[in-house]
């Protein structure tokens, strides 16, 4: 188990290295394969039409209702689980602390089924 979290931590830290806006490109015998790490956000902070800006409760609010948008974003191609008209970090973090609630909560109740 220890050998599994170092394993995971390393690797965290590896991906890490990657800020946003660099490239990396793997190169095999049989293909390429180039990975790019997310840049900014030219629509942060512009109201959307309705004129508002997301901030941290609206992140917070996709964050919880991420998996189900990013199944109905599989047959809705304009259905999308994040909202480019935002705040910047207090979106993000209520869109994390979200995601995170919704693992939480299925863990809680995974846990008492066994």
């Amino acid at each position: 188990m220890k050998k599994i979290l170092v394993s995971i931590a390393i690797l965290l830290l590896l991906v890490t290295g990657c800020a946003p806006g660099s490239n990396i490109e793997v190169n095999t015998p049989d293909s390429t394969i180039q990975l790019t790490a997310p840049g900014p956000n030219p629509q942060r902070a512009e109201p959307a039409e309705n004129g508002r800006v997301a901030g941290l409760a609206q992140g917070l609010w996709h964050g919880v209702i991420a998996p189900v948008t990013l199944v109905g974003s599989f047959f809705n191609p304009d259905m999308e689980i994040y909202e480019v008209h935002n705040n910047g970090r207090e979106y993000n973090f209520g869109f994390l602390v979200g995601v995170a609630l919704v693992f939480l909560i299925l863990g809680v109740i995974g846990g008492r089924r066994r």
